[in-house]
């Protein structure tokens, strides 16, 4: 058995403990920053990724593919999308032995692979909307300390890109991806927040960006998720126009919604205990292990009815494990704790006799399992054990909050501050140094705590057009 560090003493120590012990990941790759999938992590990924597709194809998104070079040629295209990432890129300069005759990236993102496609396949209004996804693997050359799935230099990478007819309706496409991320969180059991970031901090070449953040404890937040408005900053550059319907040329208005491997770990950062990791049903990569535990002569006895209980489960799509190792139970019950399956089925003699199993969910409440109902029986427990981790999980989020009203309370923080801010560049620096950390930005929807009207900025004193904000130190 395993002594994990103390998640609230040493978050990230018990994090990187957790992902390894978990065995989700491997980081003893030959390149820094460029870890490998390992079967049980892999397994989460794919569920991860069949929530992400479900939920963006609800909305009319369809699936593509990019290569993952891009021309320095159009990479130039877009001026300050370059900006942003130029100390980020990896360079591709020779083909064998041959120098290449125009350098090729390797895909940061996609906006400059896509976009001279995107010209091609744009040419009327007919062709509008063009609301189009990929998830691939995207390269960022990062400097700053690596983290299995948090901060990494090869990144698993969901990607929706649309062209749409005018500013409203890419308004109204930013509205339908922060709606289809609402579904997808409530899969993962994740509360979060969605913050328009100030003009400093938004993405390169952006009209607006709207972050989904998650805040992780000690005052420090995890951006998982972005939404951007580009108006027709990219479609410019990149001669995407259409013939509208009187006869004009006009420019496509275009947004993007980005999501990442970061949402693996987010999950194992809000869930997981001192125990391990905690998945929710949908993304666990077994929903239910059996756990067959033979006494005296029983074991044939009681390994058929483990086996009858993982078809049959099977039969009803269930993802389901039987443990079959020699490890003693105890062993059994640690090593799937540790990687947080939802629901584990214990079977021993009398259980067979009864036909009544013991069903232990990750969050440690026994229940009584009767194998004639084992289908609907299972089905309730693991809707059960979703509700109370998401409950659990939004608890910790409303207390992750607290309210500043001048600069000297912002220092030491070990929550999130909501502070009022007048929305000038000065100010929100001011609220930054204060806090060792960013002004995230002001808050999409509703504030998580109930706090009324924000009177005054922190910073200036200033009450008219004060608005609130978040101020955090980002993971």
């Amino acid at each position: 058995m395993v002594d994990l560090p103390k998640k609230d003493a040493a978050f990230i120590d018990w994090y990187l403990a957790v992902v390894e012990e978990a065995q989700l990941s491997d980081k003893r790759y030959g390149v820094k920053g460029m870890n490998v999938w390992t079967p049980y992590g892999f397994l989460a990924r794919r569920n991860l990724d069949r929530i992400l597709v479900r939920e963006i194809e609800a909305t009319g998104s369809q699936p593509v593919e990019f290569p993952a070079l891009i021309p320095a040629t159009e990479f130039a295209k877009e001026k300050e999308h370059i900006q942003g990432f130029d100390a980020q890129v990896y360079w591709v300069t020779r083909g064998g032995l041959t120098e290449l005759d125009v350098p090729l990236v390797l895909r940061p993102t996609s906006e400059t692979a896509m976009y001279p496609v995107f010209a091609l396949w744009v040419r009327s209004h007919r062709d509008l909307p063009l609301n189009v996804y990929q998830i691939v693997n995207t390269f960022r050359y990062e400097t700053k300390t690596t983290r299995p799935f948090l901060r990494v230099r090869e990144i698993h990478f969901f990607e929706e890109h649309t062209c749409q007819l005018d500013e409203e309706r890419a308004t109204e496409r930013v509205q339908s991806n922060l709606v289809a991320f609402r579904r997808m969180a409530d899969s993962f059991c994740l509360p979060y927040l969605a913050v328009r970031r100030p003009e400093w901090d938004k993405f390169a070449g952006a009209h607006y960006s709207i972050a989904l953040d998650i805040p992780v404890g000690d005052g420090r937040t995890l951006q998982i998720g972005s939404v951007h408005h580009y108006r027709d900053n990219f479609s410019v550059p990149y001669g995407i126009r259409y013939e509208a319907p009187d006869g004009s040329a006009r420019n496509a208005h275009q947004t993007t919604f980005g999501l990442s491997e970061r949402l693996l770990g987010a999950i194992v950062a809000i869930h997981g205990d001192g125990r391990g990791a905690v998945f929710p049903a949908e993304v666990a990569p077994y929903e239910v292990v059996v756990v067959p535990i033979p006494s005296g002569d029983s074991a044939t006895l009681v390994e058929a009815a483990a086996l009858e209980i993982a078809a049959r489960l099977g039969r009803a799509g269930r993802r389901v494990h039987v443990d079959r190792s020699e490890d003693r139970p105890g062993a059994k019950y640690y090593r799937w704790e540790l990687r947080g399956v939802p629901l584990r089925i214990e079977v021993g003699r009398r259980e067979t006799e009864s036909r009544i199993a013991t069903a232990v969910d990750r969050l440690g409440r026994k229940h009584p399992l009767p194998l004639d109902e084992l289908d609907a029986a299972v089905a309730r427990l693991l809707g059960e054990f979703d509700q109370a981790l998401r409950a659990q999980a939004e608890a910790r989020f409303r207390d992750s909050f607290s309210v500043a009203d001048r600069l000297e309370s912002l220092r030491d923080s070990t929550r999130v501050r909501l502070v009022g801010w007048c929305g000038e560049e000065a100010c929100g620096h001011q609220i930054e140094t204060s806090i060792d950390g960013a002004l995230l930005g002001t808050p999409e929807g509703d504030l998580p705590i109930p706090v009324g009207v924000a009177k005054a900025c922190v910073a200036c004193g200033r009450v008219e057009g004060v608005r609130w904000a978040f101020a955090s130190r980002p993971l």
